[in-house]
């Protein structure tokens, strides 16, 4: 494994952006480089602690699932090597683990959110109004409980430091088009549905998740980003999940609530993180991918 990579150092390559955990490198017209870096964000800031070895596992689940949902969508991975975009082999080095080479393509302006489970802020929209983005639920839903089938509730894509914001679907057709956003909807539900019903195979509740989406040059829907890891998705333990109580997760909901109990107004610049709080979100991110990707 490389050594912790809080950030990315490549010259050869043009910096096209820097998001929370991702450095984005230009290649050519058609491919760019994503580092997937060891930094952690909660509520929107980057902490100055990277947790070890989170960007390898990050990388390596989000493969796992685009290869294994690739029957559903085409994805942006490509068969391009990296030692053909990065010659130097100390340059090389510092990324290994942590680079995917993958399409140019052009995202669409929104995150497919998929709702298995009310937890989070949809848990505060239901309390407030029976609803999540607009969709009506059943009466008398629990904390954490499993809704009667998974929901699809599309949010705004924010940039570095801003929030998304929760749309309804109506919205995200004047944002898509009808065409475009009924296909989003569509393959989000269905790619939420094979992967939760896997995960559960291997003990781990997939409570929600997010996809992004872009086209290519011939308007095709490819997935893009990173793909039901958990930064992007809450992954609870089969074996401790009881409704009506927040559930344990191996995702980064543990730092999150850690951060709750300090005294910071949640802006920049996020707090150290002691090393027994990086410890265990390490712990949790390494035993969600062994639960998923070993034999």
């Amino acid at each position: 494994m490389s050594a912790t990579l809080h950030t990315s150092h490549i010259k050869s390559l043009p910096l096209l952006h820097s998001g929370k955990v991702r450095d984005i490198y230009d290649i050519d017209d058609n491919h760019m480089l994503i580092v997937t870096t060891d930094r952690i964000s909660a509520f929107d800031v980057i902490m100055p602690t990277p947790v070890p070895g989170k960007g390898i596992i990050l990388n390596r689940v989000t493969q796992f699932w685009m290869e294994k949902l690739s029957h559903i969508i085409p994805n942006q991975m490509c068969d391009m090597k990296l030692e053909d975009v990065l010659p130097d082999a100390t340059e090389r080095a510092e990324v290994a683990d942590h680079a995917m080479i993958v399409k140019k393509l052009k995202a669409l302006p929104i995150e497919a959110i998929v709702r298995g489970y009310i937890i989070g802020s949809g848990w505060k929209d239901y309390q407030a109004s029976g609803t999540i983005c607009g969709i009506k639920l059943p009466d008398n839903l629990q904390l954490a409980d499993k809704l009667p089938e998974p929901i699809y509730t599309p949010s705004t894509k924010a940039a570095v430091g801003a929030h998304d914001e929760n749309i309804d679907y109506t919205q995200s057709q004047k944002l898509l088009g009808e065409a475009l956003a009924q296909q989003v909807r569509d393959v989000s539900l269905q790619l939420y549905s094979e992967a939760a019903d896997y995960a559960l195979q291997r003990g781990i509740i997939i409570a929600d998740t997010k996809f992004e989406f872009g086209l290519d040059k011939d308007g095709q829907l490819t997935l893009i980003d990173e793909v039901l890891t958990p930064d992007s998705s809450r992954f609870w333990p089969q074996d401790e999940y009881q409704p009506s109580s927040s559930p344990v997760s191996f995702d980064k909901q543990f730092v999150r609530d850690y951060l709750e109990t300090l005294d910071w107004n949640k802006t920049a610049p996020g707090p150290e993180l002691p090393d027994s709080i990086v410890t265990k979100t390490a712990e949790k991110y390494k035993y969600a991918q062994k639960l998923l990707l070993e034999p």
